[in-house]
């Protein structure tokens, strides 16, 4: 392999790297107490060139019982106002507990968080950016 064949073949690989960075993260926010239930949140950093008018992701959360509860963490009410994430913006997905059921137990009792479901969309279509989610 000559010298020009092992830099073009550099050059080329760097465009990949730039990709695999370029989507949405969801990490694993703080966890709330709210009258004795635990909300779990997640933080969400569009490293996309695309704006999220909504994101949701479902957790399925592994309880100290062998239970599992599901919750719906989101950007925005489903149909009301959209709160978009700009790119290069970092947003919150938060339960909203006027609209779904608290898990019923503390913090303390999860033992295990998994992730059920995403649903990113943009301009009234699924977001083309890869969404990771570290729960």
């Amino acid at each position: 392999m000559d010298v020009r064949h092992l830099f073009v073949s550099a050059f080329a690989f760097i465009p990949s790297i730039a990709f695999a960075a370029n989507g949405i993260e969801v990490a694993r926010g703080p966890d709330n107490v709210v009258y004795g239930n635990c909300v779990p949140s997640l933080v969400v950093e569009n490293k996309s060139a695309e704006t999220i008018d909504y994101l949701q992701v479902d957790l399925v959360l592994a309880l100290g019982d062998g239970q599992q509860r599901i919750v719906e963490l989101k950007s925005a009410y489903r149909d009301g106002v959209l709160y978009p994430i700009a790119p290069g913006a970092r947003a919150m997905l938060k339960q909203h507990l006027d609209t779904s059921r608290a898990i019923g137990v503390s913090c303390g009792e999860v033992k295990d968080r998994t992730v059920g479901h995403t649903i990113c969309e943009t301009q009234g279509k699924a977001c083309a950016s890869t969404v990771t989610v570290r729960p």
